[in-house]
């Protein structure tokens, strides 16, 4: 009885006390500021309130804020250092919404210069957040005496607010560089590793400042395992930009920190060498050699980042990774679940065809323990798997069945089913047992994005089946029970297999009769005007508006369609007037299954009114009959994107013309004397 009680006081107390709050109540509890005696705990408490609502994505109104503000400034009266410092965070906050912050500079300041260290550095990071860049400068000499205080806390703020003032104003912090450059040589760890962090981000836009600080800071000993962290990541970048990277001296300097004493450092600097561009497996060996030792460690942090950096190079450089095999062999039956699903994957990309079945095994043991994030991995590795080892499909496919029975979020179920198409796909062998696996998972499918994309790979790769008759009762299903877009992509469906397959066409007209008294207008009028395709005896019109995707520009269409409807004409609307565009009938390699096409803006297709008109606004064009628009391709640039102006050429295909456009991107430059030079190529049938 005792361990029970013990236990349910120990889950009590693990609760989270502020998850019930209400703004309306605390801002009236912020109403003990105003008190004539304060009580500081009773405060602290209030203020901890607050600053939890406004982390948890409470918005605060201007007046509330303002309010809670002000009152919060009568809490200076009060000494006590716990207060303070939480007024300071408050001040912070809510200086963002609040009108007027700026009445509290002055006790700011004065806690910034009094003598009390406890209060200095919380007052620096406060006054620099509500405080413009133009009343900065009277605040300048404060701040570099700050850099270089005796006290770690102190300098801390001053250089982390330093950092983030570089950001925006950029001039001002680089009058700073001589305090700066002796916070670098303090003692303190954090000290050194904020001041690196502002010298860099001062120097970074002059590559030369930045090779001599890097090539300064790697001659002397950093004591700050932060700081040597932080160089490593500057000096890896600046690797990277060399031809020849194993010749850069700081290459050099990444395989001596491989020998630091830092376990963060060592770990840095196999990332940094493993990640290089231009690197052959001759030099990434001693970095992998460095991952395998932290396999066998016993912290959980260095094992899992070992093992999750190896499984990103397993693909890339698997010869290397194979050495760490018998390591990755044991981290399987970690209790850590993250890392042994690391391992298994990594083992995946690497190991033999022999060993696939006992590795499947192994991970189908935990992989309902482990959160989606995790099971993604997993599903992406069997997906180089299986292209890697074709004969293996039946094994990893009925695994994949199996996750998709089980439950996860829509980026999981997406993975997964991108997999399967990818092994259909790929796999002429694996496209029946694929369907089979795709059509029972749609069967109870909560996601209409989802269900409506494996609708669509059916009806295209269902009538090719030996027996496409098997495939019929799973779309019609959809038909019955689910949503709208759902029911109107099976009608889609069901006209491919109509349209492909003869034998079904009588049963097919038979489904679509009944779809036509759908309650929805989309599916009723797909499933009206594919009965009566289908009912036609002209095969071609069958051809042409089933299985032929539509070849025009939907949003050049739909524009034309719009200005046929507000303008008078009693000719018929042509299609053939729209320019071609891009099909949307395969969608079956994008990555995203869930996500829609987002149409970048240098691929939107102009319409062929406002091109035509923009071209016979030009004499020499307009004396010519350059006839229909066929197709408007994507524009060309002619410059480099850094030049002060950018020329594109942008290339018009008429019936017997072609017309290339030059334009420049600032209207107010004229060229003079400027000359286009055409070179034509011929090419040979």
């Amino acid at each position: 009885m005792n361990f029970r009680r013990e236990k349910k006081e120990e889950e009590e107390s693990l609760a989270n006390p502020y998850a019930s709050l209400e703004k309306t109540s605390v801002l009236q509890e912020a109403r003990a500021f105003n008190e004539s005696i304060i009580n500081p705990r009773k405060c602290t408490l209030i203020l901890s309130k607050i600053l939890y609502l406004l982390n948890q994505g409470q918005t605060f109104g201007t007046t509330e804020a303002t309010e809670t503000f002000f009152a919060m400034t009568r809490l200076f009266q009060c000494k006590d250092s716990v207060l303070r410092r939480m007024v300071y965070l408050g001040i912070k906050e809510l200086s963002q919404v609040s009108d007027d912050v700026i009445i509290v500079t002055s006790s700011l300041t004065k806690d910034m210069t009094g003598k009390d260290d406890m209060y200095r550095g919380g007052a620096i990071r406060a006054l620099c957040t509500i405080t413009d860049n133009s009343m900065l400068t009277t605040l300048e000499r404060y701040l570099k005496q700050a850099i270089v205080d005796k006290l770690p806390m102190v300098s801390c703020a001053a250089l982390v607010r330093a950092y983030h003032l570089s950001l925006g104003n950029s001039e001002l912090v680089k009058r700073w560089v001589s305090e700066v450059q002796e916070a670098v040589l303090s003692e303190n760890v954090m000290v050194q590793y904020h001041a690196l962090g502002v010298l860099f981000q001062i120097r970074k836009a002059d590559r030369l400042a930045v090779t001599k600080l890097v090539s300064k800071l790697t001659k002397s000993h950093l004591k700050s395992p932060f700081a040597v962290t932080l160089l490593i990541r500057i000096a890896a970048k600046l690797v990277d930009e060399e031809e020849n990277p194993v010749d850069s001296p700081f290459f050099d300097f990444l395989e001596v920190c491989l020998r630091h004493k830092s376990e963060m450092v060592i770990f840095e600097a196999a990332h940094a060498i493993i990640n290089l561009k231009k690197v052959t497996p001759r030099e990434i060996n001693p970095a992998v050699g460095v991952l395998q030792l932290f396999c066998s460690s016993p912290k959980a942090s260095l094992r899992f980042a070992a093992v999750r950096t190896l499984s990103k190079i397993a693909i890339a450089h698997p010869t290397s990774v194979t050495n760490c095999n018998v390591d990755l062999e044991n981290l399987i039956t970690d209790t850590n679940r993250s890392i042994a699903t690391f391992a298994i994957t990594t083992l995946l990309k690497t190991g033999a065809e022999s060993s696939i079945d006992r590795l499947m095994k192994q991970i189908s043991t935990f992989v309902s323990e482990i959160p989606d994030e995790f099971k993604i991995v997993v599903v992406h590795a069997i997906k180089s798997l299986c292209l890697k080892f074709p004969r293996k499909h039946t094994t990893l496919m009925q695994f994949l069945s199996s996750l998709l029975r089980d439950e996860g979020g829509l980026d999981y179920k997406a993975a997964i089913a991108d997999t399967i198409i990818t092994i259909i796909e790929e796999n002429p062998e694996a496209k029946e047992l694929g369907l089979s696996y795709l059509c029972e998972f749609i069967e109870d499918c909560e996601h209409t994005s989802l269900a409506v994309r494996i609708l669509h790979l059916v009806g295209k790769e269902g009538p090719k089946a030996k027996q496409p008759s098997k495939y019929i009762r799973y779309i019609y299903n959809r038909v019955i029970l689910e949503q709208a877009p759902v029911r109107a992509a099976a009608v889609s469906a069901l006209a491919q297999f109509g349209a492909q397959c003869p034998n079904l066409l009588p049963n097919i007209l038979v489904l679509l009769m009944r779809s036509q008294m759908d309650s929805d207008d989309e599916v009723r009028d797909r499933a009206t005007l594919y009965y009566q395709l289908l009912s036609s005896s002209d095969r071609s019109l069958s051809t042409q508006y089933i299985l032929n995707s539509l070849q025009a520009s939907v949003v050049a269409l739909e524009k034309a369609l719009g200005n046929y409807l507000q303008t008078p004409c009693e000719l018929p609307f042509d299609i053939k007037s729209i320019p071609i565009g891009t099909g949307a009938t395969d969608d079956v390699k994008t990555g995203n299954i869930h996500k829609p096409k987002v149409t970048e803006p240098k691929k939107v297709i102009q319409p062929e009114g406002s091109i035509t008109e923009e071209l016979t606004k030009i004499p020499q064009l307009n004396r010519i009959s350059l006839g229909g628009l066929f197709k408007t391709c994507e524009k060309l640039q002619l410059t480099e994107s850094e030049t002060e102006y950018v020329v594109t050429c942008n290339k018009h295909i008429f019936q017997k013309h072609c017309v290339l456009q030059v334009s420049k991107t600032l209207i107010q430059l004229f060229f003079i004397n400027a000359f286009c030079f055409l070179v034509t190529i011929s090419i040979k049938s």
